[in-house]
């Protein structure tokens, strides 16, 4: 698939309006997927401007490479999670940035289906969901080896999934008889557990399960807490934090996290969406939600 097709960044336009990026600054993109903010950040920034890139999917940071090769001595890429933001900055000799972008939903390369690692329901794929394959344990580690009440809190607390222990208890079930390991296998399992009249109306019925195991997988609301601790203090005073979530876990962590740091003044006062042209072009933006807030003068 063409690099144009793979790379939707959402909110594009309104990413760059509240950065506000200039020649000569330094920003952060925690999430880096295929470079389309960050590629925005280095047009915005021109000549001078650089951004320090963070993901830990490999796949996705060969791609933005390629994407962003013309742009080579402005983007420094990291495989490393945003959480280490602090400490990579400090290696990097980095003491504070203009401005922190973090989008934290999946790229489109990790949705596609030929992506490998089980992130989509479509198809049939191994259930992995690392975003990073070096180590930790996989989605068919959790649905195999955790107990019926643990699948069933993951799946209620991170998905809002409200069938959770009735799927948990079908995927009990499924794996006395044999290993659950795909994702066409869990499809089956959660279609199999949700009669038809509990179905959500507007989504797959294993929507929220399949987002529930990646969260947990990846501890991605441990990081983003961890990173929203420290942004205060990686970010220059008046630099910009923009941060793009896309359900309200992360939402209403972002949103606490603004409002009770003394040292963070709310820029948006409430969360920007996208509008109707978007969300046209780019189904997967209408669940998305910005928020931004300054650093403080100290």
């Amino acid at each position: 698939m063409p690099m144009k097709q793979l790379h939707l960044p959402v909110l594009l336009a309104e990413v760059i309006h509240y950065l506000t990026p200039r020649d000569g600054g330094v920003y952060v993109d925690g999430n880096l997927g295929l470079g389309g903010h960050t590629e925005a950040i280095l047009m915005a920034s021109n000549p001078g401007g650089r951004v320090v890139g963070f993901d830990w999917d490999e796949q996705a940071l060969e791609l933005a490479r390629i994407h962003l090769a013309k742009y080579s001595g402005r983007v420094e890429f990291v495989r490393r999670n945003f959480a280490e933001v602090k400490d990579v900055l400090n290696e990097l000799g980095i003491a504070r940035v203009d401005g922190l972008l973090l989008d934290l939903g999946l790229s489109s390369l990790q949705l596609g289906v030929s992506c490998g690692r089980g992130f989509s329901f479509q198809g049939s794929e191994p259930l992995d969901m690392r975003m990073d394959v070096r180590g930790g344990e996989t989605a068919a580690d959790l649905l195999n080896h955790a107990s019926e009440e643990e699948l069933a809190d993951i799946f209620y607390y991170y998905g809002d999934e409200r069938q959770a222990r009735r799927i948990a208890a079908h995927v009990a079930g499924f794996r006395k008889e044999q290993p659950l390991l795909t994702t066409d296998q869990l499809v089956k399992v959660v279609e199999e557990a949700v009669p038809p009249r509990f179905r959500p109306k507007k989504i797959h019925v294993a929507t929220k399960v399949f987002q529930a195991l990646r969260i947990a997988v990846n501890h991605e609301l441990d990081n983003l807490e961890k990173i929203l601790a420290c942004a205060s203090e990686i970010v220059k005073p008046q630099g910009r934090i923009c941060i793009i979530s896309f359900h309200s876990l992360e939402d209403r962590l972002v949103k606490r996290a603004f409002r009770d740091n003394s040292a963070l003044k709310m820029v948006t006062s409430r969360a920007v969406v996208a509008n109707e042209d978007e969300v046209k072009r780019n189904p997967r933006s209408r669940s998305a939600r910005l928020r931004v807030a300054s650093v403080r003068e100290q």
